[in-house]
């Protein structure tokens, strides 16, 4: 009997549709540990991935030939190892375009409308006027990393009137994106955006690749937004360029290092806001990435390979 293993709970409507496309195969779902460990070297199909399942479905009898990765991000998976053992590795790339998305303009109209301070201030019971306020409506918004996040926010921003810029790797064009670039072209999105936004997965082509020559592209008035990962980004040289005002803010959900250290000066910053690595949340995820799941599922069991969201294990993404 073939065994897959779904790191996940799933409700009754979930386990009928799994057992429906897999009727003879032996499925474990659920967060019991030790039920999950027992059956993972046995697993053809695993879907998520913690120690355990790298500890057992990475032996050279394990029988593991698909993950499906219950996040977006890949860049902590063994990705050297899969690619070793001819293992095809998914990921739930999709599933966060509507709540990153709204994080984004959470930060961006919080920064233009300066509520962070408001709310500093509501916090203390100080009645203080923050200043003059701008607007995001007519500004020119920088995505770095246009993929179903970036063409989201890019449709979002548009309704604010606001002109797309946009880069990939690959510089095809994409819709509502005003004007798109490869990376070649980083440095001139940086000195045309009021906002850059950052989406970028953490490959060896993006470690650091925001740094003290980026950063100084920035226009003064510029706001840096990193939702994609912390790794992306040199951190001392954003601390540089906040404190010497060389760009004027920055909305923050990953760092180099979570949790981001209690004594790190990033916290007390005025115009940094930090969110917990939690852009992505929303109460119907794992709706959502099941619904990847389940499709990958029917072509695996019809095809022999899953055909949404392929990881290019070359690529790292």
């Amino acid at each position: 009997m073939r065994t897959m293993v779904i790191m996940q709970s799933l409700t009754p409507e979930q386990i009928a549709r799994v057992t429906a496309l897999a009727p003879d195969w032996e499925v474990i779902h659920g967060k019991d540990k030790e039920l999950v460990a027992s059956k993972l070297k046995q697993a053809e199909l695993v879907a998520g991935w913690n120690a355990a399942a790298a500890e057992a479905c990475l032996q050279p009898d394990s029988k593991l030939r698909w993950v499906q990765n219950w996040g977006a991000g890949v860049d902590k998976l063994p990705l050297q190892a899969f690619k070793e053992k001819d293992i095809t590795l998914t990921n739930a790339s999709g599933v966060h375009a509507y709540p990153i998305s709204e994080t984004i303009f959470a930060m961006l109209l919080s920064f233009a409308r300066k509520v962070h301070v408001s709310l500093r201030c509501q916090a203390e019971r100080k009645w203080h006027d923050p200043g003059a306020l701008g607007e995001i409506h007519g500004k020119t918004i920088g995505i770095i990393g246009v993929g179903a996040i970036g063409e989201e926010t890019a449709r979002l921003a548009k309704a604010f009137h606001m002109r797309v810029l946009g880069l990939r790797r690959s510089g095809e064009p994409a819709p509502y994106v005003d004007h798109m670039v490869g990376l070649e072209g980083l440095h001139d999105v940086l000195a045309e955006s009021d906002y850059v936004v950052v989406t970028l997965p953490l490959t060896d082509e993006t470690r650091h690749i925001f740094g003290r020559a980026e950063f100084a592209r920035m226009k003064p008035t510029a706001v840096f937004i990193n939702i994609g990962r912390g790794g992306t980004t040199d951190t001392e040289a954003l601390l540089e360029a906040l404190r010497e005002e060389r760009i004027a803010g920055a909305g923050l959900d990953v760092f180099e290092q979570e949790p981001l250290p209690s004594d790190h000066p990033l916290w007390g910053m005025e115009q940094v806001i930090i969110t917990p690595h939690n852009s992505g949340s929303t109460d119907v995820y794992n709706e959502r990435a099941f619904d990847i799941f389940i499709r990958n599922l029917h072509d695996y069991l019809q095809c022999g390979k899953p055909a949404l969201n392929l990881v290019d294990l070359e690529k790292q993404y």
